[in-house]
């Protein structure tokens, strides 16, 4: 068998491999398009008979215009889906920061200083990632209800932005850099905290990328915690929004819900696409023993 035909059988599983995953997107995308009776005949369509982009501006814009009285959409997309998309921004965004910051501290500080029981502290903050979230939830929220937190966005940031894959990332990218570089820096006369700004933290760059994607994609699409912290629904976040598309009794349109997710994909396709490479290479970074 010549270099040719590996290539083409290499290109060919690709393309089936690829097909078959995006193949529910594909459905989603054409099914939001769609008249919401078209949207389970059989055999199913895949091309709409008509366009109905209606689903979109009635997704975005139907509780504005029925809350103002300039439409007639009904209660099944009596959603504020622009309030969702700001308020998962405002949430995804604050936590990414939060993150790539806090963490930074913290990889350095395991990578490159000593102190008694580090080892042990650093795999006890490895550990606390084998402790699924629906153990914690509950003394999570009573704690920030104390704190007067309940029902805000800021409940839902603060005790997100610690993380131990975070710390775990940025040390692993630390611990690559050659510490050579931190040596000419305290011959030169630069303090510690020079020698992180100045050297270590622009060089981790490629480290704060990839936790900010990674970051970012998890928060976006976070269910559990918006569901048991906030009530107001002008405060909900997208996941939360796209349930509420479906009605009070499960009688909303199947079509403006796509539209939804559709919409809700954007961001998280358009980051990840961008920062594809960065993925590969901290997944590489993390598997360096350190």
């Amino acid at each position: 068998m010549n270099k040719y035909t590996i290539n083409l059988l290499n290109y060919f599983y690709l393309f089936t491999v690829a097909f078959i995953v995006l193949l529910p997107l594909l459905w989603a995308i054409s099914t939001s398009l769609m008249l919401p009776i078209d949207s389970f005949t059989l055999p199913p369509k895949w091309i709409p008979t008509d366009f109905v982009w209606e689903n979109y501006y009635r997704t975005l814009f139907g509780y504005y215009l029925d809350k103002a009285g300039l439409g007639t959409f009904g209660d099944s997309v009596n959603v504020p889906f622009i309030h969702m998309l700001f308020n998962s921004f405002f949430v995804s965004l604050s936590i990414t920061f939060g993150q790539i910051f806090i963490c930074s501290f913290s990889g350095y500080a395991f990578a490159r200083f000593k102190f008694p029981f580090k080892n042990i502290l650093f795999w006890l903050v490895m550990a606390s990632l084998m402790i699924p979230i629906q153990v914690v939830i509950i003394p999570l929220y009573v704690l920030i209800s104390k704190l007067g937190m309940h029902d805000t966005l800021i409940g839902l940031i603060i005790p997100a932005i610690p993380s131990a894959f975070g710390a775990f990332l940025m040390r692993q990218y630390y611990l690559k850099i050659p510490s050579e570089f931190e040596e000419a820096a305290v011959i030169d006369g630069a303090s510690q905290w020079q020698v992180f700004w100045k050297v270590y933290f622009p060089l981790g760059t490629p480290g704060m990328v990839v936790l900010g994607i990674l970051c970012f994609n998890a928060h976006w699409n976070e269910f559990l915690r918006p569901l048991i912290f906030l009530n107001t629904e002008e405060k909900w976040t997208i996941p939360l929004g796209l349930v509420a598309l479906k009605g009070e009794f499960a009688t909303g349109s199947i079509s403006l819900i796509l539209a939804g997710i559709v919409l809700s994909l954007i961001p998280a396709i358009i980051i990840y696409i961008f920062g594809q490479k960065y993925i590969v290479e901290g997944i590489l970074t993390g598997s360096i023993k350190g």
